[in-house]
């Protein structure tokens, strides 16, 4: 059965370029970006990891761990790095796991045998501290990912889960939001949002971002 928002991301060990992973112990109290790549050294993916090495301080902040994921073995991956390194100006600092037997790519659904039977798709899995999927996200292989949104979507998920809001469209960090419609007590929104609300329709209130 595939995954599902809300789901338990499934725990796995496997091997990667910076040791053996056991996922859930990986990533602790922290939040997780799990995303997959159709294959070693394709253009793209180079790319990708790339921009992922060089973002990293900004998933640090954010108490997120990234991990890639390939079909290909350790060895594979090691040789491939340097060129990312090379090409892409940076230094891989996160670790990519190495999936030739398939077992973390059908665990969590990454290979769609109408796109490629035998590569993944490029997949983001972002996964909260207890452990649950929060956002899924498939690209074909021939898309790359934009980052700036993967973490504007971090933004979002972690300021919701400690607000009783909502983030609306284009919505960025600082921008503000949405009261959720469950709240209706005008003493108990006068608590949670001192800074006051404007209500556009009655189911339809923006507040400055409460966090901020």
């Amino acid at each position: 059965m595939a995954l599902q928002l809300g789901d338990k991301a499934p725990d796995f060990t496997q091997e990667s370029t910076q040791g053996e992973i056991a996922f859930h112990d990986y990533l602790g109290d922290s939040w997780g970006v799990l995303f997959s790549h159709p294959a070693d050294f394709t253009p793209v993916c180079t790319t990708e990891l790339g921009m992922a090495a060089r973002l990293k301080p900004e998933f640090d902040k954010r108490n997120v761990k990234m991990l890639a994921i390939s079909v290909d073995p350790v060895d594979s991956h090691t040789e491939w790095i340097k060129d990312i390194n090379e090409t892409q100006n940076t230094e891989m600092n996160f670790p990519i796991l190495a999936d030739a037997d398939k077992k973390v790519s059908d665990l969590y659904g990454m290979i769609h045998p109408q796109a490629n039977d035998t590569q993944t798709v490029r997949s983001v899995f972002i996964i909260s501290p207890d452990k649950a999927i929060k956002l899924m996200i498939t690209y074909p292989a021939s898309t790359g990912r934009n980052f700036d949104e993967i973490l504007r979507v971090i933004d979002s998920l972690q300021l919701t889960a400690g607000y009783s809001v909502a983030t609306p469209a284009n919505w960025t960090d600082g921008d503000e939001v949405v009261i959720a419609p469950a709240l209706q007590d005008p003493q108990v929104l006068e608590e949670k949002f001192p800074k006051g609300y404007k209500v556009v329709k009655p189911y339809l209130r923006m507040t400055p971002q409460p966090d901020k």
